[in-house]
């Protein structure tokens, strides 16, 4: 956590303040955030949010966050606690909000296991999927909200904070907003942010079912794309293996099926292959990092479609989620309902 704060406060930019929300002073965050900021020398708020009642606790918090701002902050900028930024981070998203058509600039994560486990290298693959979903088209891209930019004229004319209310996901209901608003959501490779930690299988699965059933909610399309996609690869991957295992006969059949295994399994280990390396140059710093992720990312790939049809299938049954020991159920994209209220 200190390293996250360390960059934050370390940023290559002439003039920004950082304010950290938290739901509660006995949060364990605060004592490292305040001994943070007394060498940073920069100007730093710590907000205490109150306990969500009818939204996500990031989103009451967001929501709290920005009545703090200084009245001459010209762009409001979000990052989560697990973002380790580039010292160039902050320049590189704010540069991009100079075109008035551009609505917001937006980054992404990138998953670094802090030990190698299966389940740790998992998740950076399967979050990997979603980076490339990201590019120069600015009308499909959408916000991340780990790592985004908006002018601050631009978050008050769209009443933003309000319609935050009720909700559970603060990007998607930018990208919403944004989109309907007819502006442009830019991605910024060098805003791609370093995202430090492990994981255990179970959490695996909680993660990465979370991110489906907010899909589900605020993007139905998306989610039955997902579905769709991920049943198909998973039925005709394992029909192929199929094919060329129980069929004695050498004939048109199984060439049928190694053609389609040895075509899909180069196309996906090039691609990751290229991904990693654009990576790399949008996080030089972590090359070392990046290397020893070179054979999970271009073995993993093969278990990703499945986990998403699994992730998929479980968004289909339950709206309920549960994130940093609260439970929530998302009524609607405009209603979440708290169920049981934890720390955060």
């Amino acid at each position: 956590m200190l390293e996250n704060i360390d960059a934050l406060l370390g940023q290559d930019y002439p003039d920004y303040e950082v304010i950290f929300i938290v739901d509660e002073e006995t949060d364990e965050a605060t004592d490292v955030i305040e001994a943070a900021w007394r060498e940073a020398r920069r100007q730093v708020k710590l907000v205490v949010a109150p306990k969500t009642t009818d939204s996500s606790q990031k989103v009451a918090n967001l929501r709290e966050g920005v009545l703090y701002a200084e009245e001459t902050s010209e762009v409001f900028v979000f990052v989560d606690s697990d973002a380790r930024p580039s010292r160039r981070w902050l320049r590189s998203l704010t540069a991009a909000l100079s075109n008035q058509d551009v609505g917001v600039a937006t980054g992404y994560r990138w998953f670094f296991s802090r030990q190698v486990t299966f389940a740790s290298e998992m998740r950076s693959v399967w979050n990997a999927s979603i980076v490339s979903a990201l590019g120069p088209n600015r009308k499909s891209n959408f916000c991340w909200g780990g790592s985004t930019a908006i002018r601050r004229d631009v978050f008050e004319k769209l009443n933003i904070r309000e319609r935050w209310r009720g909700t559970f996901s603060d990007d998607f209901t930018m990208t919403r907003i944004v989109n309907e608003a007819g502006l442009d959501i830019v991605f910024v490779p060098a805003a791609l942010v370093a995202s430090v930690g492990s994981c255990t299988a179970g959490e695996l699965l909680e993660f990465t079912t979370r991110q489906m059933k907010i899909t589900r909610v605020y993007a139905p399309n998306l989610w039955t794309r997902s579905l769709i996609g991920s049943a198909l690869f998973t039925i005709v991957m394992l029909s192929a293996m199929l094919i060329m295992m129980l069929n004695p006969r050498n004939d048109i059949t199984v060439v049928i099926a190694m053609f389609t295994l040895l075509a899909v399994t180069t196309l996906s280990m090039g691609k990751s292959w290229v991904r990693l390396n654009a990576v790399g140059l949008a996080l030089p710093q972590y090359n070392v990092a990046l290397q020893r992720q070179f054979i999970p990312q271009i073995t993993l790939w093969a278990l990703t479609p499945p986990l998403f049809f699994v992730n998929c299938i479980a968004a289909w049954t339950s709206r309920r989620v549960s994130w940093r020991g609260t439970k929530y159920e998302m009524i609607s994209p405009t209603e979440t309902k708290v169920l049981t209220s934890g720390a955060v």
